[in-house]
């Protein structure tokens, strides 16, 4: 049990150095690197297979995400995303629109036989893929899944958004620019006029400096703030609605916190909240087990296969079709698929710094919409 807890919270800060000392670690990213590194420490026995160890890990896991959600949300200026390029904010819309159908398509060949798993991994996903692995554990207690089916969707998840980016930085970038109009400079504002905390790409060592201290208590006191009024929300609403109420309730509120400027101002939020993320991760692949990896559930496989490869396709095809540009396209959809970090490497692969700004801003609007969009494609495919 008490190893169990050291690990869940002491890897996380052996993460972010090992991101701050390795450019290479740093690409990869820090909740990839927590997923395999919590795997390998359960796997080889270090952390023990028990129940008291179990309890320990969801305790944490159940923590960590109530936290994180507001954390994330309070240095984002929704008023400044209305200022985004036409070109980006009709991408953005593709990339959503794009999601949604693969998603549906999906779950109707592959997921008609147990709708109530099917429609809920269809929800992860959807969150996921329009914002990243915040929303995906927010959609994971919004809908109840249980954590062997959601450690599942997020290995395989990972292992093909993998594939995905590391294809669209080599060989897609090209395809893309051939076969899409070029990257037009005057429909670009300037990256100045969006207001954003600059995020260092992973870069959070500094996050636990003393001079950080005071925004660091101010944005924890502020979290748990509007997790209790959030949890008295979620009180008045019916037992079995408690989780999915507090989720969504704790969500909006952080949207509605973020618009006052000295709470957009707090420094340091972003990454405090990333770093709770990396926690609840390692808390979550910390329980996987040598026999549940073998047990390849292949209909969850290839549902993520499905929706992983299809839903950039429609993105890129709508794109297209709505004259977006290549940069622009290919920007939002990594900045919504892997989140709003990979903007800049994404920018810096195409030579175009132009994209980074508008590119981190829609991630983080995926961040805020992610969960609400995901959890209405989950009750929709209900219907199907």
């Amino acid at each position: 049990m008490y190893i169990a807890l050291i690990i869940c919270i002491g890897l996380p800060f052996f993460i972010l150095w090992l991101t701050y000392k390795s450019l290479i670690l740093r690409k990869i990213g820090s909740i990839i690197l927590a997923y395999i590194l919590a795997c390998l420490l359960s796997i080889t026995g270090i952390i023990g297979d028990d129940a008291e160890s179990h309890r320990v890990q969801m305790a944490v896991a159940q923590a960590t995400v109530p936290l994180a959600i507001p954390l994330l949300l309070f240095s984002s200026d929704i008023k400044s995303w209305a200022k985004l390029a036409p070109s980006f904010i009709k991408s953005t819309i593709c990339g959503f629109l794009a999601c949604a159908l693969s998603i549906t398509v999906a779950f109707l060949i592959l997921g008609k036989h147990n709708n109530q798993t099917f429609s809920a991994v269809g929800g992860m996903l959807t969150g996921l893929y329009t914002g990243g692995n915040a929303n995906l554990a927010s959609l994971k207690i919004a809908l109840g899944v249980d954590d062997s089916t959601y450690l599942l969707v997020s290995a395989y998840s990972t292992v093909s958004s993998a594939i995905y980016l590391f294809f669209i930085l080599t060989v897609g970038k090209n395809i893309a620019r051939l076969t899409m109009p070029k990257f037009d400079t005057t429909q670009i504002i300037n990256n100045n006029d969006i207001v954003l905390e600059k995020h260092d790409n992973e870069l959070f060592m500094g996050l636990f400096k003393r001079d950080n201290l005071p925004d660091f208590l101010r944005g924890l006191i502020l979290s748990i703030l509007v997790i209790a009024i959030g949890a008295a929300i979620a009180y008045l609403a019916p037992k079995n609605m408690f989780q999915t109420i507090f989720i969504l309730a704790i969500t909006m509120i952080s949207i509605a916190a973020s618009f006052n400027k000295r709470v957009r101002k707090i420094k340091r939020t972003f990454e405090l909240g990333t770093f709770f993320i990396i926690v609840f991760s390692v808390a979550v692949a910390s329980q996987v087990s040598l026999k549940s990896l073998m047990d390849v559930d292949n209909q969850i496989f290839w549902f993520i296969i499905f929706a992983t490869l299809t839903t950039p396709i429609i993105h890129m095809v709508l794109c297209a079709l709505f004259k977006v540009d290549a940069d622009t396209a290919l920007t939002t959809s990594i900045s919504l698929i892997c989140s709003p970090p990979f903007a800049p490497v994404m920018g810096e692969t195409l030579k175009n710094k132009s994209v980074i700004g508008p590119g981190i801003a829609v991630g983080l609007f995926g961040y805020a919409a992610g969960t609400y969009f995901g959890f209405a494609i989950s009750k929709m495919l209900l219907l199907l």
